[in-house]
């Protein structure tokens, strides 16, 4: 089975085009089952009673982080062995601390992605994209900490890449490109 890990940093609209593409997908008989992996985390969060909600999340310790992280790569690496696979997930996490490797060693090992794609946009697009979304308890933050993010995101998937031989393909959403960019996704996992 096919594990791509689909990443980019917070409002770049990525579970978006990811959801297109994946319509494109099923009627190419190549769909891939959607895991969020901060949803996973959250629901081993939540067993442990650790959080109420998603955003709560980063600001655990990073050893929680770790930790939880651990066991949500876990639950996923047992869904790739029976279908293709397309991980909802950000390759750096920004913390109180400092950057926290989204898919750390561990985890990697686990999933063994055949393609890392980043969704990629204008940093101020992403901001203005945060500011509208309500559902959400985002962070504010400049765009140029918008770009540093992506930056770091770009390394950590080359890292990634150099771990497990997973190719890295960038798909650039901008607004108003969201057919384009879902459909240069479907081709890349096609």
């Amino acid at each position: 089975m096919t594990v791509a890990v689909l990443t980019g940093v917070p409002g770049v609209g990525k579970t978006t085009v990811a959801d297109e593409a994946n319509e494109t997908l099923a009627e190419k008989d190549s769909e891939y089952e959607m895991v969020s992996f901060g949803t996973m985390m959250l629901e081993v969060a939540r067993d442990e009673g650790l959080v109420e909600e998603r955003d709560e999340m980063r600001k655990l310790p990073s050893e929680e982080q770790r930790r939880v992280q651990e066991k949500a790569g876990e639950r996923i690496a047992e869904r790739a062995e029976e279908t293709n696979i397309m991980v909802d997930t950000h390759c750096a996490i920004k913390t109180p601390e400092g950057y926290l490797p989204g898919l750390p060693e561990w985890v990697l090992r686990g999933l063994e992605p055949d393609v890392i794609v980043l969704v990629e946009a204008d940093p101020d697009e992403i901001m203005f994209r945060r500011l509208d979304d309500e559902t959400r308890a985002r962070d504010l933050e400049a765009t140029s900490e918008i770009a540093t993010h992506q930056d770091m995101n770009r390394n950590a998937a080359m890292s990634y890449a150099t771990l497990t031989g997973a190719t890295v393909k960038i798909v650039e959403n901008p607004d108003g490109g969201v057919e384009e960019a879902a459909e240069e996704l479907a081709d890349a996992l096609a």
